[in-house]
């Protein structure tokens, strides 16, 4: 993230095309009120899901100007979240007074369905286990969730109304054609669909939306002294989760984080930018994709996570 470009650039780069992903997107946030009896908006307090927040917000209104969203926002907590971005989010559903939904790993590891390999494994891929127990608990029928197609190989592959068998299991080689944004949206008892409205976005197209909307968003995403130590590549932040290894050297630099998830696998990349607007000419420069930059879970392989959404990832 050290290139640079000219920030005169802002001045002759449109956003008009916004205008028409954010239509899309609300476009399908309502057809997912139409279609389903029960759905759920997966909310983690990060970028892209207040992204798709405020896409609602605009789609039907708050409970103060007589509308609200029509169903309730759910995030599967590892118990390893940034606290800063869990009070955001707590923070942003009371403020639009939506219902919030909070399902932790931590009850299912209580319950026996998830077993850690070691008391230091992350959590963050288990988060299919809890998704599952609350799509059974609530019998939910639609999840919607901010996952874009830029971010990740198997994300791109996916279509936006993404079928699930009773199972969770998202087969890629079954999966329905979407013509003319017409969505086939039948399912069978136990079965499910994951909707995905930001698809066609970019990280780019975010960041410009969220300074053309002004939207308020953890500070954890704007330049903020923090210790760090080098591993495979990345800036690993030194909390007691990650603690540094012997031999490794903690440096305090000027970081932000692309992206916010679980402590044990996020990191950040060094960056001076202190506003979505200088977010935006960053992101014109970068070279590594987002998750590329920052997630320690997705270097295992190229397959990775597409075997954890065949799982019931999200």
């Amino acid at each position: 993230m050290n290139a640079r470009v000219d920030p005169q650039v802002l001045n002759h780069l449109s956003n008009r095309h916004l205008d028409a992903l954010e239509e899309e997107t609300i476009f399908i946030l309502r057809e997912v009120a139409a279609s389903f009896e029960r759905p759920a908006l997966l909310f983690s307090g990060g970028k892209d899901s207040l992204v798709m927040l405020k896409c609602a917000e605009k789609a039907f209104g708050t409970k103060a100007s007589g509308g609200g969203i029509p169903y309730p926002l759910l995030m599967i907590d590892t118990g390893h979240n940034f606290p800063e971005v869990t009070d955001f989010r707590d923070f942003r559903a009371q403020e639009l007074g939506a219902e919030l939904i909070v399902r932790s790993v931590e009850d299912s590891m209580a319950r026996g369905t998830v077993r850690l390999a070691h008391p230091g494994e992350s959590r963050n891929v288990h988060q299919s286990v809890t998704l599952l127990e609350a799509i059974e608990e609530f019998r939910f029928d639609a999840l919607i969730g901010g996952a874009r197609r830029d971010e990740e190989k198997a994300r791109a592959k996916e279509r936006i109304f993404s079928h699930r068998d009773s199972f969770g299991q998202w087969q890629p080689k079954a999966q329905r054609p979407e013509l003319w944004t017409l969505f086939n949206t039948r399912i069978a008892p136990g079965e499910h669909f994951r909707v995905f409205p930001i698809s066609n976005w970019t990280e780019l197209d975010v960041w410009q939306y969220i300074d053309r909307e002004a939207i308020a968003l953890p500070q954890l995403y704007y330049a903020h002294q923090r210790q760090v130590v080098e591993r495979r590549g990345l800036l690993v932040p030194v909390t007691p989760l990650t603690p540094p290894k012997a031999g490794e050297q903690i440096e305090t630099r000027t970081v932000r984080f692309r992206t916010v998830g679980d402590i044990t696998c996020t990191c950040p990349v060094e960056s001076p930018a202190a506003s979505a607007a200088e977010i935006v000419l960053e992101t014109l420069a970068a070279e590594v994709s987002e998750r590329g930059a920052t997630r320690m879970d997705d270097k295992t392989s190229d397959a990775s996570m597409e075997k954890r959404k065949k799982d019931g990832y999200f």
